[in-house]
């Protein structure tokens, strides 16, 4: 049971698989051969059925001009057509990427990165944020508020029982009836 559940015998042998493997590679090497032959006819052609030979000789100095203004017309057709292309292609490529990105987020699946801590002094941090107009090193210390403490009132401590005995008797009374008026 252990020598047949280990590896099952391959059907076909290696040197088999083998000679398969480079008949496929030599196959795709000519069709890749063939079709940049085609590409590089097919692209002669076309260009010699869109762009007829120039006849130069034998043309005045005149009509030389005028062929160079001519051509000049056709370039600037050209290249505004080409300019309008490119637009497009740009904004169409902005639309993907935005839609790409609201489907991403619809998903739910966004994956945050894992922070990592850096360590960063007082100084290089207001460098990183203000840039090069603080250009000493700031004493925050200094920059602090001082703040005193007020020393708590402390009340008087006195002997109770002198104010037993001003309180004591009609005198003490009354003094207690004058300060509740």
């Amino acid at each position: 049971m252990s020598e047949g559940s280990s590896k099952p015998k391959p059907k076909i042998t290696a040197s088999r698989r083998l000679f398969l493997k480079t008949k496929l590679l030599k196959k795709a090497m000519t069709m890749l051969d063939n079709d940049k032959q085609f590409r590089k006819d097919e692209r002669e052609r076309t260009l010699s059925e869109r762009v007829p030979k120039l006849q130069m000789s034998g043309l005045s100095l005149q009509e030389l001009q005028n062929l160079c203004k001519e051509l000049h017309q056709k370039i600037d057709v050209v290249d505004e057509e080409r300019y309008d292309i490119d637009s497009k292609v740009t904004k169409n490529s902005r639309e993907i990427q935005d839609l790409s990105q609201k489907i991403f987020e619809l998903k739910g699946k966004m994956k945050r990165p894992a922070l990592k801590r850096v360590r960063v002094s007082a100084d290089a941090m207001l460098g990183a944020l203000l840039g090069s107009r603080v250009k000493e090193s700031v004493d925050f210390k200094a920059n602090l508020k001082t703040v005193k403490k007020e020393e708590e009132k402390k009340e008087e401590v006195t002997d109770w029982r002198k104010n037993v005995d001003a309180m004591s008797g009609m005198e003490g009374r009354k003094k207690l009836f004058n300060a509740g008026q």
